[in-house]
């Protein structure tokens, strides 16, 4: 009550995400990705200040494609030999000409060498 008097502001905002907890769903392509809270490297796990961020499919370990064979990239993903953009150690997917941004860092990569060919279940034949 006396804080309201004094205008001051108690509301703490949400909770902190915790690790596991879900951050979004996003639907492309007719796929489905979940993204978690989590940490890409396990000493971010053990800093005090460390707040889990919105962890990202690995598409370069575990490739994912569309029904027409486009593969699945992430904007922050290291560029394949393909890559035609400005070039720097930090450069990914996203400064490539190919890539093609569908919704928050996810998107498919339209370079005609990095098509597959897959069947009606998405599976790729030609690898």
């Amino acid at each position: 009550m006396f804080a309201k008097l004094l205008g001051v502001n108690t509301d703490q905002g949400p909770p902190a995400p915790k690790e596991g907890d879900l951050f979004k769903t996003i639907r492309l392509y007719g796929k489905t990705f979940e993204l978690r809270y989590g940490f890409y490297e396990e000493c971010d796990r053990h800093t005090p200040y460390a707040e889990p961020v919105a962890i990202y499919p690995d598409f370069i370990k575990q490739p994912q494609y569309t029904h027409e064979g486009l593969p699945f990239v992430t904007e922050m993903q290291a560029p394949c030999e393909h890559f035609d953009g400005r070039k720097n150690e930090d450069s990914g997917c996203g400064e490539c000409i190919f890539y093609r941004c569908c919704e928050e860092l996810l998107g498919i990569c339209d370079c005609p060498k990095n098509r597959r060919l897959v069947d009606a279940d998405g599976i790729v034949q030609n690898e």
